[in-house]
């Protein structure tokens, strides 16, 4: 029984017909993700080989490292959906929003309105890895002030709360949403943030997954996730992901 549920299973059976990604990186050459038109139509096709069809891609809001706008996040998104219509991938949907690091430049936004959702009021939000901002709670109190609800980007990958997790309990408390990256699984962060993913996953803490691709790496290495015993863990996710954002 133990054999059967590490039996790898094909991806195109993992994730449904209807499954949407809502973290990833594949518009061309506004973050660390797609580099240009060729590399993201290449990504979002190996993806589309793998099942998964339906995308809302997220790429990097951060202070003067990507201060991307709103509204070349969506000339880029037209890009991307020009080419693949082009190509004939009718089958593909994609949209975007964007990945909020949660510093000054992003409750300037937030004070303006200038924010894209993953889809209603869903705000993809994320912190460095190094620490929290001291004003993290007031952060995701202005938030849903403005009638958003944050979801909080691989939770799993900030180090500083793995030695206390209550703090994952506090978060929820505060009303953050936790999507877990589907690599976290995996041994790709590390074993601690994989030990730690599996922590929050018993806690029931997570409500979406998404695969934060950004290159071809990232996509050989999804092919790891794709056992039985994953699935099961997951499934309800996997299912939150396609009633919620399709």
């Amino acid at each position: 029984m133990f054999f059967f549920k590490k039996k790898g299973i094909p991806l195109t059976d993992f994730f449904s017909d209807n499954f949407i990604d809502i973290h990833s990186h594949l518009l061309p050459g506004i973050d660390d993700g797609a580099k240009n038109l060729k590399n993201s139509l290449e990504l979002i096709l190996k993806m589309h080989s793998y099942g998964i069809k339906n995308f809302i891609t997220t790429p990097h809001v951060l202070g003067d490292v990507y201060p991307n706008s709103s509204e070349t996040i969506r000339n880029k998104l037209k890009e991307v959906q020009t080419a693949l219509k082009e190509k004939g991938y009718l089958d593909i949907n994609i949209n975007a929003a964007a990945e909020y690091m949660m510093d000054e430049q992003f409750s300037l936004r937030l004070e303006n309105d200038d924010i894209l959702p993953l889809k209603d009021k869903y705000v993809l939000v994320e912190m460095s890895y190094f620490n929290a901002p001291i004003n993290l709670y007031e952060i995701l109190f202005e938030i849903q002030l403005k009638g958003y609800k944050p979801v909080l980007a691989h939770p799993e990958r900030y180090n500083f709360y793995h030695n206390d997790f209550d703090n994952y309990f506090k978060l929820k408390k505060a009303g953050c949403l936790f999507q877990l990256n589907l690599l976290s699984l995996t041994e790709q962060y590390g074993k601690n943030v994989q030990k730690i993913s599996n922590e929050i996953l018993k806690a029931n803490l997570y409500d979406f997954v998404g695969s934060d691709t950004h290159h071809h790496h990232h996509l050989e290495l999804l092919k790891k996730i794709s056992t039985e015993k994953n699935l099961k863990k997951i499934k309800h996710l996997l299912k939150n992901n396609t009633n919620i954002f399709n």
